[in-house]
């Protein structure tokens, strides 16, 4: 038996593959996921960091294609409106403002591709 740490999507799961036999395709057996500093997901937003635009930083879920920027500079924002929508996997994603605050850049433009956890936007 062998045991391999597996990450998928940034959550780690220990598996043992067990042989049966010279020829036979080995079996696996998935445990519960691991406690890793990597096991959760990428944010949407993330909390006010030092430095900076804004103190608020807006990122990417999920890798795609920014579809459409919803807010301009100097733009008040409620909690839970939509900043920038992007296009991932054919669906529109609307990536929303944390909480009240004002826009102070848009660091994407339309059509522009961005990875998972890229800033796109911050706010004050």
């Amino acid at each position: 038996m062998k045991n391999y740490t597996i990450t998928v999507n940034g959550v780690a799961y220990d598996v043992t593959v067990e042989e049966k036999g010279a020829n036979a395709a080995p079996a696996a057996r998935s445990a519960a996921p691991a406690p890793t500093a990597a096991a959760s997901p990428a944010p949407v937003v993330s909390a006010p960091a030092a430095g900076g635009a804004g103190s608020v930083k807006v990122e990417a879920g999920a890798a795609g294609k920014v579809y459409k920027i919803e807010a301009k500079v100097g733009q008040a924002m409620k909690a839970g409106e939509t900043v920038i929508i992007l296009e991932a996997m054919k669906m529109e994603i609307p990536v929303v403002a944390p909480k009240d605050g004002t826009v102070v850049s848009i660091d994407v433009a339309e059509g522009q591709n961005v990875d998972a956890g890229q800033v796109m936007a911050t706010l004050d």
